[in-house]
Formats: structure tokens, sequence, C-alpha cells
């Protein structure tokens, strides 16, 4: 895993070197290990990699570049069938000077051009500079386990692992004026920002399973490479169907453990990661290495399942009893993340990261399987209510949109102080970021259909920023092997009853299927959250500082009605009701604005500073 970045200027103006190592060295926590440029400024073109060296550290080295110097590649993330793929290239008289997943890439590349991508089983983003084209490719992996922003400055287009990196370039700048307010209205719906907004109005995030090419004419083409919505429902029984299931995600996880550096797993002895550190342990020597953090309140503290599960897998498990509050980690969070996410678990995983990073560069993961095969309680219930099947078509679009959003259109209206709420009137979250996801998964039954939702939305948007960011900021890389593309595309052909049962029963075949593996205790145990009780310090102890930070946000009093937030302040301490989530979002939102300096003296916070 690395971090990349770049620019490509059709009119051929030259980034200065010193700008593109200063944009690096933004992404120093994402590849620690070396760095490497390929710039050609007469053509206006540079593409860099920072590097957590994990396949072949000596000779992997980015960029890549072709045999006659005409073809540069970058990337960040690993291609996991890379030795399959290498050993079909020499089948053919391609010669391979390392054995690095890039240069696979390069050398794919070269015979295939950007079809190649389909070839790929990883996780990735890509940059290539072809000069034989006078051209810049951007690619991104088919779910969007690696992030790749883009932003335009003048004529001159910035690629980048991280928003961050495009500071150091002259001319871009961060005040209240280039923040995008479409994708803050979007925010107040997702709880997160869903691609391809970003807060900033001239950055934007390549979508997932696409590529896009940057000619010298200044056009840009965008080609989507795959689409989970090409699969079709088919009608199946239990056995053949956990036997391929079983097999397809052993097969996942078992490419997932390629690397020449030390790893382990996160084990929080739930279903997803007790099944894949039980397949993990099938394919190693040595014990597998797991990582997990406790608490001490037992609401929240999962470390006895995730012991139980160590202890049946033989695994080497090291469990830190964490400090419950972590909110002093906040502005360090936000910070890597350069958004706003009104998420609180990327507190604990930002914990439990710092743990692994002693020992491993390498963590697997059970995440996408929550999304994937139905595991979050809002699945059921919503599919609990005796109208869900029964509603029309667009009523159960809508009404499912109304159970998972943060807060309503009326709601985010009268939140909006009088200049905002004209400026946003008529924008529809619903329709200009959900509804196109729901007409393209038309053909699936219901629950697959907000299955779609959350597999477009929810995990690139929030639930994969997580791991990568988290981990990142560590310089530990997080591998997903639910989220083998061989393994969404099985999911996405199986009925949602297989997933959620007419019963209510989440991961209903999926349970089944690995109970023989990790255990019925283990397989059938109540999910909990991986969280903090964020929602009881802001009704005792936090609620001053609580209401000291957004009564003290200047961006959020000239954008929204105090006497809007004051009245979920005083109904949330009450107990009147329940505004957690909306408190935390907009918590997260002022404590962010003040980290970009737009709600001090103008002075953004270092990583220095957190």
């Amino acid at each position: 895993m690395c971090g990349i970045f770049g620019y490509w200027s059709p009119r051929r103006d030259a980034l200065d070197a010193a700008v593109l190592r200063a944009m690096g060295q933004a992404l120093r926590h994402r590849g620690p290990d070396d760095e490497g440029i390929h710039h050609d400024p007469a053509r206006g073109v540079a593409v860099g990699n920072r590097r957590l060296s994990i396949i072949d550290p000596a000779g992997g080295h980015q960029p890549f570049v072709s045999d006659d110097g005409r073809i540069a590649v970058v990337q960040n993330g690993e291609i996991f069938n890379h030795v399959e793929l290498a050993a079909e290239l020499r089948a053919q008289g391609v010669v391979l000077r390392t054995h690095s997943d890039t240069e696979v890439i390069l050398r794919l590349y070269e015979r295939e051009g950007m079809a190649c991508l389909k070839r790929l089983n990883g996780m990735f983003a890509i940059a290539i500079d072809d000069a034989r084209e006078d051209a810049l490719y951007l690619a991104r992996d088919r779910i969007g386990v690696k992030p790749l922003y883009v932003m335009r400055r003048g004529e001159t287009t910035l690629f980048a692992s991280e928003i961050k990196a495009f500071w150091p370039v002259p001319g871009v700048e961060r005040c209240s004026d280039a923040i995008d307010l479409e994708a803050i209205h979007h925010y107040l719906s997702f709880n997160y920002i869903p691609a391809p907004w970003t807060v900033w109005r001239d950055v934007r995030h390549l979508m997932p399973g696409t590529w896009q090419r940057y000619g010298r004419d200044g056009r840009v083409h965008t080609e989507r490479w795959w689409r989970l919505a090409d699969q079709h429902e088919q009608a199946q029984s239990f056995e053949p169907w956990a036997e391929e299931f079983m097999a397809l995600l052993d097969d996942a996880t078992r490419l997932r453990l390629r690397a020449d550096v030390p790893f382990g797993a996160f084990l929080s002895g739930g279903v997803d990661s007790s099944t894949i550190v039980g397949l993990m342990a099938r394919h190693v020597r040595e014990p597998v290495r797991t990582f997990c953090i406790g608490f001490a309140d037992p609401r929240y503290d999962e470390s006895s399942f995730a012991a139980e599960a160590a202890r049946r897998f033989g695994c080497a498990h090291t469990m830190e009893v964490a400090e419950l509050n972590m909110l002093e980690r906040w502005p360090r969070v936000l910070w890597h993340l350069d958004q706003p996410h009104g998420d609180a678990s990327f507190l604990p995983t930002l914990r439990v990261s710092e743990l692994a990073a002693r020992q491993v560069k390498v963590v697997l993961t059970g995440d996408g399987g929550d999304e994937l095969f139905a595991g979050y309680d809002k699945y059921a219930q919503f599919f609990a209510r005796p109208e869900a099947e029964a509603l029309s078509q667009p009523a159960f679009e809508r009404q499912y949109f109304d159970s998972i959003s943060l807060l309503t259109p009326a709601a985010k209206a009268a939140l909006y102080r009088p200049a905002l709420r004209a400026q946003l009137e008529g924008l529809d979250s619903f329709e200009v970021a959900a509804r196109p996801w729901f007409e393209e998964a038309a053909h699936f039954d219901r629950i697959n259909q907000a299955l779609y939702l959350d597999m477009q939305l929810l995990l690139s948007g929030n639930n994969l920023v997580k791991p990568d960011r988290m981990g990142m900021a560590v310089s530990i890389e997080a591998r997903t092997p639910f989220l083998d593309w061989r393994m969404m595309e099985f999911a996405f052909r199986a009925p949602g009853r297989t997933k959620l049962s007419p019963a209510g029963d989440k991961k209903h075949w999926f349970k089944r299927a690995v109970a023989p593996l990790i255990g019925e205790d283990l397989a059938y145990r109540n999910k909990q959250m991986f969280t903090v009780p964020i929602g009881d310090w802001f009704r005792g102890e936090l609620h001053g500082w609580l209401r000291q930070t957004l009564r003290g946000s200047a961006w959020l009093a000239e954008a929204f009605e105090w006497a809007s937030i004051e009245a979920m302040l005083d109904a949330h301490r009450s107990g009147a009701a329940n505004h957690t989530r909306e408190l935390r979002a907009l918590a997260a939102l002022a404590l962010w604005a003040r980290g970009q300096g737009i709600d001090s003296d103008g002075s953004p916070i270092t990583e220095a500073d957190v």
C-alpha cells in the first residue's frame, strides 16, 4: 500500500519539482519506506508514489517505467493475483525483472491497455503516464477500497490518494468560499460525504470501478469498467451455496496472505473477523497474529469473544484494554480523513491500528461482510415492517432512504440559515445521490436493492475509508477478503432471503455456512457495534464541551440556525430525544472546520499538531 500523486497539464504548464516533493511529503504516513517521481516537465505531467513496502521490498520501487521510457506506472494498493499473472506473462515471453505487482500492471498495460484492469484481483488506485498517446490514465478498483481524488486548478488536473496532498500546490487554498455546500447537504443525509462529491467544490473522488483518460485536447474520457449490478439472482439451495461461499472466501483469504512482511488480523470475535482468522489459520505455519482492544465497560467490550476465537485457532493474540473516552483523538482522526465524518467507530479503529502497527505491516479485516450479507440491524428493522414488500417501488426507495438518513429534508431546512436554505432549495439527496443506484439495482429483490445502495455509497463513502485512513495513519495496510470481486458477484447472485430470513435472521445462510469453522457460539452471537458511548457523554460529562464546540464554530454559525442546534442539545440532554448521531455529525463538522483553519486564525493544523 502506498500513496500516489501527480498532475496533468494539457497546456504543458509544469509544476515545480519542489511542489511535487511537497505533495509526496504530505502522504508520507501512507508510504514511509520510499519515494519515487516520474516527471516530464516538457509535457506537463508527473506520476509519483510514496511507498509502504509490502511485496518485493527491494525490487518494488515505483514508478515502474517501460523499457522505452514512454510509460510510467504508479499504484496504491495490492494486486493479489500478481503471481498468477506474472507466470502467464513469462509464459508468453515477457521479461519481468522483479516480483512486484506494480511491474505486472505495467506489462499487462503494455499488451492490453486499460482492458487489463479486468484481469486484476486487488485493491488499487493506479496512475499511468503514457507518452505514446500523450495522455494520463487514472483508475480505481471495483468497489473503492483505495481512494483517488482529483482536483482542477485552472487547466491543470491534480490527483492524489488524499486531499491533503493538494495543499502545497500554489494557488490552492482552504477557505469557507471553497466548501461545496451541496456536499454538506449530502453529509447531513448520510453522515459522510458520498463519492463523487467531497467537502471541497473543486475536488472530486474518482468513482469506484471507473477509469479516466486525460488528453492533450483538455478532454476527459470517463469509463466505468465494472458494475456489480451486472449480476442476476438465481434460485439456490443451501448446500451448494455454502460450498461455493466457503471455497471463494477461503481462496480470497489465501491470496491476501501474500506479503514479504509480517501480517496479522483485526479480531473482534464477531462472525466476520472470526471467519477470516479461521481461514487464515489454514494457510500459515506460524500462529496468526491477532489484535483487539477491550473496554472496561462491558456494554462495549467484545474482548472475551475475540479471546475465544483466538484460542480456537491457536492465534498469537494481543489485547489491550483501551481508554473508553477517545475524544482527544478526534482532531487527529479528522486530519487523516480530510473531510467530516460523523461515525464514532473511526476512534477505536485508530486505536486498534496503533496496537497492530507495533508488530505487523498488514492486517486482514472482516469489512464488507455486513453490506454483502445483511449484517446490520437496520435491514432487519426495515424489512420487519409489514408494508415493506407491498410498497410501490418509488415508495419503497424513498422510505428505505428515509430510514437510514441522518436528517430528513424538513430537518435540514429547519437547520439552515435563510441564505443557505435559499441556496440549497430543491436539492434532494435522495434524487441526486441514491435514486440512480436504486435504478441500477431495480432487477434485484428489495433486500438486495437495500444492500446494493450500501455497497455503492456506505462502503466507499465511509466504511472503507475507516480501515484505509486509520491504518495508513500508522502505516499499516488493511486487506478485505470479503471484497474480492468474485465474492461480491457471488453475493449478488444470491436472493435476499438467503441473507435476511423472513424471521429477521441476519446473515442467515452465511452463519450456517461458517458455524462448523468458528463454532455455534461465535456464529450466532448478537452483533455488537465497534463504537464508544458518545451519546451518553453528550448527555453528561461532555455536554458542556459539546455545546461550546458547536456554539464556538464560526462556520456553523454562518450556515446553521443556533436555535435549531440548541433545541437538539436540550432535547438530548433531557432525554426527550436521542440526537446522538445528529450532534456527533455537527461536532465532527465543527472540529473539521477548526482543523482546516476555517474556524480559527486561518492556520490549519498539521500532522505534528495531532
